[in-house]
């Protein structure tokens, strides 16, 4: 592989073409401390990422959990930031209630703690004579209610089962949390993939991503996932027209992203 260096640090760096090797030992010569530092700091980002493991959640983990979301998803989602959500018990419910079906994954790192979460759910297809059910409904809580009645209109404009009539059941992807501290290290990919391979194993045909984060959009994205839908957020309305829900920048809307598990 060829590489090309513009004479933007040291005229000795101009345009050189050399294999790989020779580049970074001449970048070694003309930037030692430089590239110290960087060795110091991948040596410290390996040592970091070789403790991490990954497993299946367990009711057991269930305060743990909790824990980390409270630090991180219930501050940081763009939309419990926009209506400041604050305590909630019943989304601490939502996050938890669907931990039994056996598809969520925490990373772990080399003290124990929990610093990841993928909460998934099984969503099987309704019959006939099933009615709808309403997430807004479920709540008393005036701030989460919003974000309820956000996800009741997706559903109403958005029905995987229609998209994909052949399957009975998916995977939704529900909350994906990375302690703060652990960022970067790609824990996020991780716990997508080991998302996949128990979808793979149990013959689960699609999984099914809801962002309201851009970030979180961002990862689906990169791992191969499929855009099916969009709403952006001020298309979202009250009864005055107004938008019910406006999340900051560069939060502009709800996507939704599939990756089929069987072909």
């Amino acid at each position: 592989m060829a590489l090309k260096f513009r004479n933007i640090f040291h005229p000795e760096a101009a345009l050189i073409k050399q294999d790989d090797d020779a580049i970074i030992k001449r970048f070694s010569k003309l930037f030692p401390k430089l590239v110290d530092k960087m060795a110091a700091a991948k040596l410290s980002e390996s040592a970091i990422e070789s403790k991490i493991t990954y497993d299946l959640i367990t009711e057991d983990d269930k305060e743990q959990v909790l824990k980390l979301l409270k630090a991180t998803f219930f501050q940081d989602e763009p939309l419990n930031r926009c209506v400041e959500l604050g305590e909630c018990k019943d989304l601490e419910i939502y996050c938890t209630k669907s931990i039994s079906d056996g598809c969520s994954y925490k990373a772990v790192n080399g003290d124990g703690e929990i610093i990841g979460v993928f909460l998934n759910g099984i969503i099987k297809k309704p019959t006939a004579d099933m009615t709808p059910c309403s997430l807004a409904s479920s709540t008393d809580h005036p701030k989460f209610k919003k974000i309820m009645s956000l996800m009741d209109y997706v559903d109403s404009k958005f029905n995987i089962f229609a998209l994909y009539p052949d399957i009975d059941l998916f995977v939704d992807g529900k909350i994906l949390a990375v302690d703060s501290k652990y960022r970067g290290h790609g824990i996020a990919g991780h716990l997508t993939d080991k998302t996949i391979e128990n979808l793979r194993l149990r013959k689960i045909p699609i999984f099914s991503i809801l962002c309201s984060s851009h970030f979180s959009a961002r990862v689906c994205e990169k791992m191969g996932f499929e855009e099916v839908f969009q709403l952006p957020f001020e298309d979202f309305v009250d009864d005055e027209g107004k938008p019910v829900l406006c999340p900051e920048k560069p939060h502009v809307s709800v996507r939704i992203f599939i990756r089929k598990i069987l072909q």
